[in-house]
């Protein structure tokens, strides 16, 4: 069953709802660019020489999150 827009309260959540998906989709590409700025630079500072026990004790994580950011920038060419 189709619910037509009744009211202009049902109109304004329809416009709010499109909104937020559109911000909610920003984000997302924003979160991706960042992600693979991030592992440009992880990759760059290991190439420097930095320990990846270094990176993590920086960035407040573990090695391990490093070791899965590396490889995670290794499977392939970011979308």
């Amino acid at each position: 069953m189709v619910k037509h827009i009744e009211s202009a309260a049902h109109a304004a959540l329809l416009e709010e709802l499109k909104r937020v998906r559109a911000a909610a989709i920003e984000h997302t590409r924003a979160a991706r660019e960042l992600s693979r700025q991030r592992r440009r630079l992880i990759d760059a500072m290991l190439a420097e020489g930095f320990a990846q026990a270094d990176l993590a004790r920086e960035l407040g994580v573990t090695r391990q999150a490093i070791q899965k950011m590396v490889a995670a920038g290794q499977d392939g060419p970011s979308r």
